[in-house]
């Protein structure tokens, strides 16, 4: 068979489930053979390896049930990151980069800056923060062993090492009033939604907590000002329908300068406030 037709039966294949289907099916082909897009799309009319053939077929498969690329092929970007994820970590979302934008901007002017980022999962927030800000004392905490081994193999790879990781949930494991910035994706999608369905090979517990999907950002927001320098600023992701709930949150917590961001597709999509000087 030859390249082309195989990546047209795979994207037929792949079309249900995908709003991607050809991307998804050149991806998978080329983490099979090594090839780069250009290359892959340079050997279109050429014959396809039977081992490669049978390993891609057996990818396309494993994405056509619903499982992501990103664990199929180990990888995903972020940012400006190449990053190494497995089915411990959540997958990291595009929308998820307006955390770095915006803690980046939050952060100017301040030399030395001491970040917290809480639920690192890939490391994903907390590795593109400090590879922008080589002067920054970056934290990052999660419950889960098993995402901080990929956080910590992530920050090995990318020689990131001054990232220093700790086990712990949330605000467990962080010093009082230290920080400039905390910031975290935690858990908020609602037990009840549906879309949980599609995103049954990611860990369930970086998804829902279990009830209305607010109880990690209560907690975290709840328990933020602790945590912070006067001054320093929260800054966390949300669903696109928790805005309004959220800056309450944020207010009954006691920040101020309470601001919220919609994201490329126009959601609301986070919300930061900064703890005032008292």
């Amino acid at each position: 068979m030859k390249l082309g037709e195989a990546l047209m039966a795979a994207q037929a294949r792949i079309a249900a489930i995908s709003d991607s289907p050809r991307l998804d099916a050149e991806l998978l082909f080329g983490h099979v053979s090594g090839l780069g897009r250009a290359q892959v799309y340079a050997r279109l009319s050429e014959a396809v390896d039977t081992a490669e053939l049978a390993r891609f077929e057996a990818l396309a498969a494993r994405r056509a049930r619903g499982e992501p690329v990103a664990y199929l092929t180990g990888r995903r970007g972020f940012w400006n990151l190449d990053l190494r994820v497995s089915p411990a970590v959540l997958v990291p979302r595009p929308e998820t980069e307006l955390l770095v934008e915006w803690g980046l901007t939050l952060l100017a002017g301040r030399t030395g800056p001491r970040i917290a980022d809480l639920g690192t999962g890939s490391g994903a927030i907390a590795l593109a923060l400090a590879g922008e800000r080589s002067d920054a004392r970056v934290e990052a905490t999660d419950a889960s062993a098993d995402a901080l081994a990929v956080a910590r193999a992530n920050a090995q790879a990318l020689g990131l090492e001054q990232v220093r990781f700790t086990q712990g949930h949330w605000l467990e494991a962080l010093a009082p009033h230290a920080y400039d910035l905390l910031v975290s994706n935690p858990p908020y999608i609602a037990h009840a939604d549906p879309h949980l369905e599609a995103l049954r090979f990611e860990p369930l517990t970086a998804l829902t907590d279990g009830a209305d999907g607010l109880n990690p950002l209560r907690e975290i927001i709840g328990g933020a000002r602790g945590h912070l320098l006067a001054g320093g600023w929260l800054l966390v992701e949300h669903g696109y329908d928790q805005g309004a709930a959220v800056r309450e949150l944020f207010g009954q917590a006691g920040f101020v300068d309470v601001t919220t961001r919609r994201d490329y597709g126009g959601q609301e999509r986070a919300t930061a406030g900064r703890r005032g000087e008292t």
